[in-house]
Order: C-alpha cells, then structure tokens, then sequence
C-alpha cells in the first residue's frame, strides 16, 4: 500500500494547490473517452499512477480496485475465474481505466436485461473537490444506510470529485450464448422486441440494423435451445456473433464512425433514449437500434434541435456523440 498512499498524497496535493489558486484539473485515466462531451479545461490529473486490485473474492461476487487500474487488466482477472462486468462498458479503444468506466457511467448491449453500470457500483473513495478523501459503500450488495453515493458516482464524469477506488458487483459468465439472426423491417423488429421482453425467454441483448435483426440468448443450455426453437432464424457462427456484439459494445462498426465525406456532409453521431415502443423515428439518415427498441443510434445530418425533438416527442432524451465538426 506504500505505493498506494504515495499516489494518493500527490493527488491530495494536486487538488489542494489546485483549490487553493481556482484553478480547474481534468481528471484524465486511458483518456479514450475525451471525444465525448464539450472540451475538457484545466491541467489533467493523472490517475494511472493510482492502480491495482486491491481485493477480489470470487465467491463473494465482487472485486475492488483502484481508479487507474486498466480496464482490461482488471477484465483479464474476472475471465480467469469464469466472471465478468456483466453491463459490458464500452472501451471504445485500448488504454482506459476503471475509474474512468464508473465515471462515464455508460453500458454495452447486455444493459437491457442485467442492469446499468451503476447498478453495479457497491462503494467507492472519493477526492472531492476540497481534496477531502471520502467512503461511501461497501464491498456487500446489503451495505446502503442512507443516500447512496456511490452509485451516484457512475456517470458523473468528475464533477464530484476524483474516484481514487471503486467496489464493484461481478457475474459469473453464462454457461451458453447462441446469436440468432433474421431479416426483418423496422416495424417489425420493434414489434418483435417488444413481444420478445415480456415472455420468458432468455434474452440478453438485441440490435437492428439495415434490415437485419440479431438476438443474443444466454444462459442454460437447455434454456437457449428451447427459444432458439421457438424464435427462429439463422444461427451465427460464434466468432462472427462474437465480433458482432464486440463491434456494438466498443463502436468498432463502420456504422459508429463516420468517415471524411459523411463529416463533410455534417452528419453526426446521436443516442437517443426513448421508450422500447416508441415506432419509428421521422429523421434522415441511418440508425441502428439496441436495448429491445430503448436504444437509438443515429448517423444524420438533421439539426440538433430537430434531433432533439424528435427525442423529446417520445418521451426520451437525445445526446450528441461523435460530432462532424
């Protein structure tokens, strides 16, 4: 721990000076999330000096680490042991850290039927902007009295101080995983989504995308059989399924990166959360949808406020990803 403390008395101090002048730091781990948002400000704050596992108990379902920690390092660990980050963060490219997943607070394809990022947040120690270092949590599921802070940290990119440690809830990896893959329409793809959540099945994420619409089963053997029967559609080979709910989770698709012309043209990268039944949205160009119909990705080059709206008609919120200029 000798390490451990060094690292975090030079944050401390870092973010007293910092304190002390008003002046602003940005917190920066793998930095592969700096695309996202408005222009960082401030002198980066390094977390990759403050790195490791600092606990793990397999049979306890949870794993402790230290905000700098690599995001794969720490993946690496699970799968040795059968486990995994059940919400697949999206890693967008290599180098990112734990601390800065729990900070983004985003969630890959299986968000839908496990839970969100937070959901998995069970403590964390926090440098909050008076360079006070505080705990929040713990390392059960059952450890809340009062307001739960620690998972209000997930998403919070910052504002609320520098996660120096995060706690978090781990599952096991399912014994079976079986892509089905069927053409379908837009319309159709929602309808069948949205019948598809509320039966018994075990469903683990979804995508449509240019009239092709994949579903992911897992679970007991038995239990992927039985829908794969029942569902329907052609059966992807597991490396190519494996590519494909990869490709989602870390915007690898050609899809979630526009090249030199589309940008030319001003066409920008949107998430749109809406309700799963909302029917399909009036806006041009093209779009990709997860989470049983919640989720929509578009590449357009409408107006935000016509993107926005649009959103907001149904019930949802729309953000700017990946802009053209």
């Amino acid at each position: 721990m000798g390490h451990t403390d060094a690292a975090l008395r030079r944050l401390t101090d870092r973010v007293r000076a910092a304190q002390a002048a008003g002046a602003p730091l940005e917190i920066r781990g793998g930095g592969t999330k700096r695309f996202y948002g408005e222009t960082a400000a401030g002198e980066p704050l390094d977390t990759t000096e403050l790195a490791g596992i600092t606990s793990y108990e397999p049979t306890e379902l949870v794993i402790t680490a230290l905000a700098g920690t690599p995001l794969a390092e720490l993946e690496g660990v699970l799968a040795e042991r059968g486990q995994c980050l059940a919400f697949e963060p999206p890693r967008f490219a290599a180098g990112g850290t734990v601390g800065g997943m729990v900070a983004a607070g985003l969630s890959g394809p299986a968000r839908v039927s496990v839970g969100a990022a937070r959901d998995f947040v069970l403590g964390a120690r926090l440098l909050n902007g008076q360079a006070e270092l505080l705990s929040f949590g713990g390392q059960v599921m059952k450890n809340v009295a009062g307001y739960d802070v620690s998972r209000l940290l997930a998403g919070s990119w910052g504002i609320l101080g520098l996660i120096c440690e995060v706690s978090l809830k781990v599952l096991p990896v399912r014994p079976a995983s079986l892509t089905l893959s069927v053409g379908r329409d837009e319309s159709a793809a929602l309808a069948d989504m949205l019948r598809w959540s509320g039966q018994p099945l075990p469903v683990h994420a979804t995508s449509w995308h240019d009239g092709r619409l994949s579903v992911r089963l897992t679970g007991a053997r038995a239990a992927v059989e039985e829908a794969r029967q029942l569902l329907g559609g052609v059966a992807l080979d597991p490396e190519d399924a494996a590519g494909w709910w990869t490709g989602l989770r870390d915007h690898g698709h050609e899809f979630f990166r526009p090249d030199a012309a589309a940008l030319a043209r001003g066409e920008c990268l949107w998430r749109l959360a809406v309700p799963p039944p909302t029917p399909a949205l009036p806006l041009p160009g093209r779009q990709l949808i997860e989470w049983g119909g919640g989720l929509r990705w578009w590449r357009t080059d409408a107006p935000s406020a016509e993107v926005r709206a649009a959103a907001a008609a149904a019930g949802g919120h729309a953000t700017l990803v990946r802009a053209a200029d």
